[in-house]
């Protein structure tokens, strides 16, 4: 942005307008004495006793003699107190603008921590250090996630130049077909990470939802079908309990995305203990706002510390069954993205028995949404 031309500070224009407002109110009641004075006798007055009530001219005279002085007076008042006055009023304006140019700086850890009581400026100075929190938080939260999408993005190609490497070092003991089977798999990995870094952005950051009726009971339905090979090749029970109708107020890729989601981590992450069978079990239902989806799994027993860092991107508890097809650490955090999106709710808590229950909670359509 180009600099602006230098003009008079808010403290100047502060005193200045205090000065004048002053000398407007003295040059008014001045005015009004000299109407009065209107109403003197030209001569003057005596009284029995020897007194006497000086003539409107004379009165006139020293009236205006002093009206002056006053005036004058009036004006410097008005500016040395408008002075201090505005430093005091401003001081918090400029405890603000110290703290928001520190920001510009890079200093995302500046408040302005203004204290007092309430009132116009420290709700200024609130919110701004409110907005600081959130823009910390948010930066931190981007330089964690570049951080740790850069280390899962490694690993497979890391995988794969290390494939290579040792097949370039003894070409001759080098099995083609595993290699290149070995190649694949990692290939689709990397496709996999990058494509759920990718949704998790769009989720995240896609600004308002386009929402339409969609059938939650239809779309559980679907995923279920579509991963009940993995299911049953973990192997684990898959068994859904869905009421219908469960219509949501939704965008439905997103909403598909989120279901697969919930149901694929449900799946790779079951387990027993070695006795009982592995079971995902997925159930909608409605009440009288939302639609309500629940997704548990067996597993091992997690504190409710370790299922409070779930959603966070590429984090797994410690000790969770992995397979082949365990993700990317995105799931949840998709999940949890999506349902955001759409102002929903996404709750985790652990199973009594072992594993992790997961409950969403959709906005139905309103009145108007179902007429339109």
């Amino acid at each position: 942005m180009p600099e602006r031309p230098a003009g008079l500070s808010v403290r100047i224009k502060l005193t200045l307008s205090y000065a004048v407002f002053v000398v407007i109110v003295g040059i008014t009641l001045f005015t009004v004495g000299f109407l009065v004075l209107r109403f003197l006798p030209e001569g003057n007055l005596y009284a029995d006793n020897g007194l006497f009530t000086p003539a409107r001219r004379d009165l006139t005279e020293v009236f205006v003699k002093y009206a002056w002085f006053t005036v004058a007076g009036l004006a410097i008042v008005g500016l040395g107190g408008g002075w201090i006055v505005a430093g005091v009023m401003l001081r918090p304006l400029t405890r603000i603008t110290d703290a928001a140019r520190a920001v510009r700086d890079g200093s995302l850890d500046r408040r302005v921590a203004l204290p007092g009581r309430r009132d116009e400026l420290t709700d200024l100075a609130d919110t701004f250090d409110a907005m600081l929190g959130r823009i910390a938080e948010t930066v931190q939260e981007q330089r964690r996630f570049a951080a740790n999408a850069s280390h899962e993005l490694r690993t497979p190609h890391a995988t794969m130049r290390t494939m290579l490497e040792v097949a370039r070092a003894d070409p001759g003991s080098v099995d083609v077909e595993r290699l290149l089977a070995r190649l694949d798999d990692t290939n689709e990995r990397a496709i996999r990470l990058t494509e759920a870094i990718l949704a998790l952005s769009r989720a995240s950051h896609g600004g308002v939802i386009a929402r339409t009726e969609v059938g939650i009971d239809t779309l559980a339905l679907e995923v279920c079908g579509e991963l009940a090979p993995l299911a049953a090749g973990a192997p684990a029970r898959l068994t859904t309990r869905i009421a219908s109708p469960a219509v949501a107020a939704a965008d439905e890729t997103l909403a598909r995305q989120m279901l697969t989601n919930l149901v694929h981590n449900a799946i790779v992450h079951s387990g027993s203990d070695g006795t009982a069978p592995r079971e995902i079990q997925v159930g909608v239902r409605t009440d009288a706002r939302t639609v309500i989806i629940d997704v548990a799994n067996t597993g091992p027993h997690l504190s409710r510390e370790t299922v409070a860092t779930l959603p966070e991107p590429f984090v797994r508890a410690g000790g969770r069954t992995r397979t082949a097809a365990a993700g990317t650490g995105l799931g949840l955090a998709i999940a949890v993205a999506i349902v955001r999106a759409h102002e929903g709710s996404l709750e985790l808590w652990p199973r009594e028995g072992g594993g992790l229950h997961a409950r969403v909670r959709l906005p139905r359509p309103t009145a108007d949404q179902t007429r339109g």
